[in-house]
């Protein structure tokens, strides 16, 4: 049968998210792959989650996606982030047994109803009238009435490594290149970006008698809410450097490089740069950090997370012998650097659908981004939207306020990206109220009521919310007196006795005194679950930075409410610069606050669009 409501082209993260989603909120689903072992499967690093990622990954858990679920599955060694820093900026990170993570997906897709996967490529898209209707794959014709591309890196991908160039989605797979062909074809204006992945190395060859041991934390958080106990064995990392002998190397053989000989042409990441591009750029650095993550239990695959190259083979190998307990390494499989085709995101609403066709979705790499966990988070958007697109729903669109994925998408919707996108923390403005610890409370109704979230884990959070406010409201009604005893315990703690009669929270508000602390001075209410305290913890010591953001989201929120018409015509305005009526024609922002990200639009421009905007009927006054 070869018709059905959504068809999902990819089977990476972004694929997975979208599939399940669009699946599971009941709709009849395709997922298409080219190699149906590929499921899942990790093409770079070893690990989920990181600065800003470990927040995406807690969003998509919150929403009801499977990312953190599988991740906690799978984890061989969790830790935080910025531990020493404050609660806004930390960020879960798990190395993860690659192998089990792809079996683990592949199995939960193969058992979820309404879901079929089918290995074929996907060649051309099937328009008529500005709407998508399916699929052309190399074998048939298959319909839908939405369609969701997630090509990662396949898209029209070419893999260097040295002076030698080939064409491939991935090492030993092959790219996508009739897809590529027709979206350009139908008028999308494209972009070429650069990613690039380590040599793996046998685990065997590699001395580590010398090198620094990194272990994960002590007591490991997992990712999911739902999680109760992390049952894989935990293993540790090891650190090594570069050093001046690596950094000649490479530098006399750049002549040799993909990068520096003008063979790649297209947009590195920034944020994970080569290890060419380390030495070249940041030449005042003696050396460089090298992480040796394993890539699972009883394999012998070393992912040297630091040293992506796409240098040639003997170079590599070369590399690889002058640093530190890599000597004698034995090279597994040779890092590359690798191009791939990029839609340029501002021709997506936020609901990922494409500004150009109707019933048309795109998520991950194609839109720009790079990682695991910002494909997948786009790819939970985008399933969602096809789905409540053929419920004839309003579309589900998370703002800035509320999620890094907003964050996320917002960013590339409305300012686009020229090079590939990272999330980090630095990128949200809100970050304080957007923490990884409170992902359950800010996302877990939506995730609830869009039918993706079950009722036994929505019932986790609602007891959780029950706990921080019995636990806030016993805070503020015990009070204790100055006697000897509580004040010798708050100067053994480092804080200052008390000569009147206080309330806990007030204690609590003291940098020194944590809520473990609070509890060696007075016995605090039974029945609250950890969570909780946690979370309250948190809120009485930043109650007055919260609060101030708390005004920030609210003016932001007024900008948000204050709709734009759909498909007006933005030439007929005055007292708008042309370029400000041109850039409003291309982006067709939503509402006020999304034409305020606009690069270019003033300040002045908007306040003359909240006048139109006022007018009856939302139509626009021209003066």
């Amino acid at each position: 049968m070869n018709n059905f409501d959504v068809i999902v082209i990819g089977a990476g993260h972004a694929g997975i998210e979208a599939s399940l989603a669009c699946a599971r909120l009941g709709v009849k689903t395709l997922m298409l792959t080219l190699d149906i072992n590929s499921i899942g499967k990790m093409s770079c690093n070893p690990a989920i989650g990181g600065v800003g990622k470990g927040q995406l990954v807690k969003e998509i858990d919150a929403l009801g996606g499977a990312m953190g679920k599988a991740a906690d599955a799978c984890a061989i060694q969790l830790r935080i982030l910025n531990s020493s820093k404050g609660a806004a900026v930390q960020s879960s990170r798990a190395q993860i047994d690659m192998h089990q993570y792809s079996r683990y997906m592949c199995k939960l897709l193969k058992g979820q109803k309404n879901l079929a996967i089918k290995e074929a490529e996907a060649n051309k898209l099937i328009v008529e009238d500005g709407k998508v209707l399916g699929v052309v794959t190399d074998r048939q014709e298959i319909y839908a009435k939405c369609v969701v591309i997630c090509p990662g890196t396949f898209l029209d991908g070419l893999i260097h490594i040295g002076l030698r160039h080939f064409s491939a989605g991935r090492i030993n797979e092959r790219a996508s290149i009739g897809l590529a062909d027709d979206l350009k074809n139908l008028g999308f204006n494209l972009l070429r970006f650069k990613t690039g992945t380590c040599p793996r190395l046998d685990k065997r060859s590699i001395d580590f008698s010398n090198l620094i041991r990194q272990d994960g934390d002590v007591t490991p958080k997992p990712f999911s809410f739902s999680t109760v106990k992390l049952k894989q064995k935990q293993i540790p990392c090891y650190i090594t450097y570069t050093n001046k002998k690596t950094h000649e190397i490479i530098l006399a053989n750049l002549d040799r490089s993909p990068l520096y000989s003008g063979r790649i042409k297209a947009t590195g990441v920034r944020y994970c740069p080569s290890i060419e591009d380390k030495i070249v750029k940041f030449s005042d650095k003696e050396r460089h950090q090298v992480f040796l993550e394993p890539e699972g239990l009883g394999v012998r695959e070393i992912y040297p997370n630091g040293i992506s190259t796409s240098l040639p083979e003997d170079v590599q190998v070369r590399i690889l012998g002058s640093i530190p307990g890599l000597k004698n390494a034995k090279v597994i499989r040779f890092g590359y650097g690798i191009e791939h085709t990029v839609v340029e995101p501002t021709q997506l609403y936020p609901s990922l659908e494409t500004k150009l066709i109707k019933n048309l979705y795109l998520a991950g790499q194609i839109n720009g981004t790079t990682g695991y966990e910002e494909a997948a988070a786009q790819g939970l958007v985008a399933g969602v939207n096809a789905a409540l697109r053929l419920q004839n729903k309003e579309p589900f669109i998370l703002d800035r306020a509320s999620s890094y994925i907003g964050v996320l998408i917002d960013d590339l919707t409305t300012k686009g990206t020229f090079e590939p996108y990272r999330m980090f923390t630095s990128r949200v403005e809100y970050r304080l109220i957007l923490r990884e610890d409170n992902a359950d409370l800010r996302l877990s109704k939506m995730g609830f009521d869009l039918g993706l979230l079950s009722k036994a884990d929505y019932r986790k959070v609602e007891n959780k919310q029950k706990g921080i406010k019995a636990g806030l409201d016993f805070l503020r009604k015990t009070r204790i007196s100055p006697d000897k005893k509580v004040n010798v315990k708050l100067t053994q703690l480092g804080s200052a006795g008390i000569t009147r009669m206080v309330n806990l929270e007030e204690l609590l508000k003291r940098p020194q005194i944590s809520i473990k602390s609070l509890k060696t001075i007075h016995r605090l209410k039974s029945g609250i679950p950890e969570s909780a305290w946690q979370q309250i913890e948190i809120e009485v010591k930043y109650s007055g930075f919260i609060q101030r953001q708390l005004k920030d989201v609210e003016r932001f929120k007024h900008l948000e409410k204050i709709r734009l018409p759909n498909g007006f015509d933005y030439s007929n305005l005055s007292g708008i610069s042309r370029e400000i009526r041109e850039k409003l024609a291309k982006f067709k922002p939503l509402n006020l606050g999304q034409a305020s990200r606009i690069s270019g639009v003033t300040p002045a421009a908007i306040s003359l669009l909240m006048v139109y905007a006022s007018r009856p009927k939302g139509r626009f006054l021209i003066v």
